[in-house]
């Protein structure tokens, strides 16, 4: 006789269970949204989307059927992107609304949190205009209106930004080899914008808008301060440095990707890439005569990670050499205090990342002897053993400089004080290239992130799982260690290049591809192949020697180059 079977064929149940992370279980009706289920959660920061079976979806996804689900908060990277993004296409159609001549452009980030907003066809916004565009704003958040997501034809939507006199999403949108695209509705108008939004107004309860400089700035929260707003500080040397290479841009007409993919597919990417390098040479020239003629002993570079401070270095070293000037190159890593003297991190591992971990008196007792004429033996730091070791006897020159390159060159900490004035201070970084459009900004950490995955895979070996996984540390360093202290330079480098993601995406689409489903990268990986789908590629040959791209594309020209002493 058989045995009764445990299985047997059911309808469906109207409920369905949700399965989080640390164990516990939501069940709720089936087809039920995202963002119901989470409700039943209580968590430190306002949750914008959710992670279900290893797919980033919006709170408006319905679950039918039995999930994995991890909620994704304002103090997650994912998180952080989409509640900006919310609140850029909140801005922009309060503005469109409220001025509906003018223009709004969406330009760069700013490090306290804050985006830099410019305004055209008409004078800069008041401080009443603006008090007036912020309550409109929070009206908006008050009555929590909904933020509605569909799918239209392409023809369709290119049709209505004609219509809007958006020309430059037209342009964008000619190379987009998809049929469709993803708009975002709120009341009458629509607009796209790169990535995943929120379900209604209700949840953009943070942010300030201030005058800035001939424009203004939109604060957000900062990821760990998800529900506030750091002070406001200013950041005329930023925006400078913004302002110089936009202008070059207009100047150009390559103001935004579509404008781009027109130079590439009219050949004009000779033309665009020679005056690239030929504005970076300009800038290194300049400076280099800047320290030459003010007589700097000590050149201190810092930026972020992927900035392109060595290539950078380099060059500026080969102007000062031109100019009859040898500056000699201190290796910060040498002066590591001895491991079993580091201070450790919130990890418990030993913080290199923290200017705490140098022996700053020994530094400035050797810059001191130094630039003083006087013979120095200087460390040599051995990473396998984590001692300190004696290195060459140096005696500089009169008046040789010497040239720092690290994360804590713009710390005023980093030398005695009495020899600031003799210090010429530089901050490095890919600051900003073209954007999508006006109101679709390219992330200058996605630049910096693609570099470093191209540049991690071909010299160290480096999948993107394992460089995007280290990312975020990375990120938490620059924060701590870089940013707070790029006001302090003499002059900021701006990096980045017009046409390096063109140049980039044929060798590192092959490695995001290589991303496996159902690990935490690959959103992250997903995430960049569909941005880089907007540019048209081109062949690195086209791409200088010296460049700084050469630096991640690889054959530099200037990855051996030394100074001899």
């Amino acid at each position: 006789m058989k045995s009764e079977s445990q299985f047997s064929l059911v309808s469906p149940n109207s409920f369905v269970d949700v399965h989080l992370a640390d164990g516990r279980v939501i069940s709720g009706p089936r087809g039920a949204k995202a963002a119901e289920f989470l409700q039943a959660i209580d968590l430190k920061a306002p949750v914008v989307a959710a992670v279900v079976d290893n797919e980033l979806r919006e709170l408006t996804f319905p679950i039918h059927k039995e999930s994995n689900m991890r909620p994704i908060t304002t103090a997650d990277p994912d998180g952080a992107r989409i509640y900006r993004r919310s609140l850029n296409f909140m801005l922009e159609m309060a503005f469109t609304e409220l001025f509906p001549r003018a223009k709004l452009t969406i330009d760069h980030s700013i490090s306290f949190g804050g985006y830099y907003c410019q305004v055209s066809g008409r004078k800069s916004l008041t401080t009443a205009e603006l008090e007036r565009l912020s309550r409109h704003m929070r009206e908006w958040v008050r009555r929590d209106l909904p933020i509605e997501k569909m799918e239209v034809p392409l023809k369709a939507a290119i049709q209505y930004f004609k219509s809007m006199g958006y020309q430059d999403k037209v342009h964008l949108l000619r190379y987009r080899r998809k049929g469709y695209l993803t708009l975002y509705k709120f009341g009458k108008r629509m607009d796209y914008h790169h990535g995943y939004m929120v379900p209604s107004t209700g949840y953009l309860k943070w942010f300030k808008l201030s005058a800035a400089s001939g424009g203004f700035t939109l604060q957000f929260p900062r990821r760990h301060t998800p529900s506030g707003l750091q002070r406001m500080q200013k950041y005329p040397k930023l925006l400078a440095a913004f302002r110089q290479y936009g202008d070059w841009l207009s100047k150009l007409e390559i103001d935004n990707v579509g404008a781009l993919n027109d130079a590439i597919g009219s050949g004009r990417m000779d033309e665009l890439v020679l005056v690239s390098e030929a504005l970076h040479e300009l800038n290194v020239s300049d400076i280099a005569q800047r320290i030459v003629k003010h007589r700097s002993r000590i050149i201190l570079i810092a930026g972020p990670s992927s900035s392109g401070k060595t290539t950078f270095s380099r060059r500026l070293a080969i102007q000062l050499l031109a100019q009859g000037v040898s500056p000699f190159p201190l290796e910060l890593d040498n002066y590591f205090f001895e491991r079993a003297k580091t201070k450790l991190g919130p990890d418990g591992k030993p913080d290199f990342e923290s200017i705490r971990a140098l022996d700053l008196k020994l530094l400035s007792r050797h810059i001191l002897r130094l630039i003083d004429g006087k013979p120095v033996r200087l460390p040599r730091y051995n990473f396998k053993t984590g001692m300190r070791e004696s290195g060459e006897v140096v005696h500089l020159n009169k008046n040789q400089p010497i040239i720092f390159e690290g994360i804590h060159g713009l710390n005023p900490n980093l030398i005695p004080g009495s020899l600031t004035r003799r210090s010429f201070k530089i901050y490095v970084s890919a600051l900003t290239q073209i954007n999508l459009d006006r109101h679709n900004r390219v992330s200058t950490t996605d630049t910096r992130l693609i570099r470093r995955i191209v540049r991690d895979a071909r010299e160290r070996g480096y999948s993107a799982v394992e460089t995007i996984s280290r990312w975020e540390s990375v990120r938490q360093g620059e924060k701590r260690y870089i940013f707070p202290y790029q006001e302090n330079c003499d002059v900021m480098f701006n990096s980045a290049t017009v046409y390096e993601l063109s140049a980039l995406k044929p060798k590192v689409e092959p490695l995001l591809r290589m991303v496996p489903f159902g690990i935490p990268e690959y959103i992250e990986a997903k995430r960049l192949l569909a941005f880089l789908e907007w540019f048209l590629p081109i062949d690195d040959t086209l791409v200088p020697e010296n460049s700084i791209v050469k630096e991640f594309l690889g054959d530099s020209i200037l990855k051996d180059f030394k100074i001899w002493k």
